[in-house]
């Protein structure tokens, strides 16, 4: 995790090796483990933010791939970043993109740079790199961002996972290589699962 300046995780109850505990953010306290529900275009369907706080959601996952698509993430770095954006005054994660790579692969093509999406809103060529992913992420401004993955599919062979694995890794260099607001957003690392 980048972003200890700002960031602390304190381990409140351990038991044979699972751990609970406080992860502090600039916007709040978060317990772990948590739920977070997930507001992928930066709102949660038919909740309101009042209502995410009175039901205790204390962080919220929002999309990096879609946000990019609708409505930008410039426009949402004027409107103040995600959390004026979405009123929300709590924790909130972006994900990558990376599930995107997974779960749109009919209209993407993967390589070691990224991942070149088809839009499904105009048919356009996007690409999504470790580099874009982060100045993205950045631009939102989420308390927690993710460094791009490939999330392999199942099932897949021994020989896929472990080029996912690899490109994987090699992208975690280059997202904190690229990412430039340690202080205010913690960079975490995805490790993705596979049956080897």
């Amino acid at each position: 995790m980048t972003g200890e300046k700002n960031f602390s995780f304190t381990v409140t109850h351990s038991c044979r090796g699972a751990r609970a505990g406080t992860f502090t953010t600039p916007h709040g306290v978060v317990d772990t483990p948590r739920f977070m529900p997930v507001g992928t275009l930066a709102n949660v369907k038919t909740v309101t933010p009042r209502q995410l706080r009175e039901c205790g959601a204390q962080m919220i996952l929002a999309n990096t791939y879609h946000l990019h698509l609708q409505p930008g993430e410039r426009i949402v770095q004027r409107a103040g970043g995600l959390h004026r954006f979405m009123a929300w005054d709590q924790p909130i994660l972006t994900d990558s993109g990376g599930f995107q790579v997974f779960s749109l692969s009919e209209i993407r093509q993967i390589s070691d740079e990224g991942v070149t999406f088809r839009s499904p809103k105009d048919g356009q060529m996007i690409m999504l790199s470790p580099e874009t992913s982060m100045a993205i992420q950045n631009a939102l401004g989420a308390d927690v961002i993710m460094a791009f993955d490939e999330c392999a599919p199942y099932p897949a062979t021994r020989a896929e996972i472990l080029t996912a694995s690899d490109r994987t890794t090699k992208w975690l260099d280059r997202c904190l290589r690229s990412h430039q607001r340690s202080r205010e957003q913690a960079l975490f690392g995805i490790v993705q699962g596979g049956y080897f």
